[in-house]
């Protein structure tokens, strides 16, 4: 997998590709080109990332999605620990991945995806995955992401660098009590030497580059 900061130095040019995405297959002929379905404003979902083709690991992810609020939060359960590590985003781009020994603050200008993040995807058509037959868009050859057919709940999503998330439930309206949300006291023990921290393990590396990337190519589009 390569370095967080080789990978953030690339995001300047994702954007830039944006902006020569081809129209939509699916709007050829006259007819209304196919789009995701929205996130969602409010969900929980269960996810089994495979890190596996980037140097990495499996992982049990329980992801919340409350963007009334402001606020995303990965639970990442890595294979056999017992630890796990909290990624709580905000929409004011502030991050804190931390676990009971640990915590990093990271501050990005761009703060929690909006439900219509794909906007502006670019359809390829039917495919079947993890058995369900799905639409499939990509979004400038970094995310591909597979929609079922008959529910339109997503059912997975693969990045550019191998990483695969597979959506194992998806719970609308889930959302998490709010006391989950609150980083512990070790992440402002030193606050000015934790907002200087630019690196993390590389599965919360790549988590925090997806939603920086989507949300400078939704810009884009």
């Amino acid at each position: 997998m390569a370095p967080p900061l080789l990978l953030l130095l690339l995001l300047p040019l994702l954007a830039v590709a944006a902006e020569a995405v081809p129209p939509n297959p699916a709007a050829a002929g006259g007819s209304a080109p196919l789009v995701p379905t929205p996130w969602p404003e409010q969900f929980h979902a269960v996810m089994f990332t495979n890190l596996t083709e980037s140097g990495g690991r499996l992982q049990l992810i329980d992801l919340y999605y409350d963007w009334p609020r402001g606020r995303n939060l990965n639970l990442i359960h890595n294979q056999l620990s017992g630890d796990p590590t909290y990624d709580v985003e905000w929409t004011n781009g502030t991050s804190y991945i931390f676990d009971s020994a640990s915590c990093r603050t990271i501050r990005f200008p761009v703060g929690v995806l909006p439900p219509d993040w794909l906007h502006g995807a670019v359809y390829l058509g039917r495919e079947s995955t993890d058995g369900f037959d799905c639409h499939l868009w990509t979004k400038v050859d970094f995310v591909w992401y597979y929609e079922d057919v008959l529910t339109h709940r997503p059912v997975r999503w693969n990045f550019f660098n191998g990483m695969q998330q597979h959506v194992m439930s998806f719970e609308v309206g889930g959302v998490l009590e709010d006391s989950h949300w609150q980083a512990p006291s070790h992440c402002f023990a030193d606050d000015a030497t934790a907002a200087a921290a630019t690196g993390t393990d590389a599965a919360s590396s790549l988590l925090r580059l997806a939603r920086t990337t989507a949300a400078a190519v939704t810009s884009a589009a």
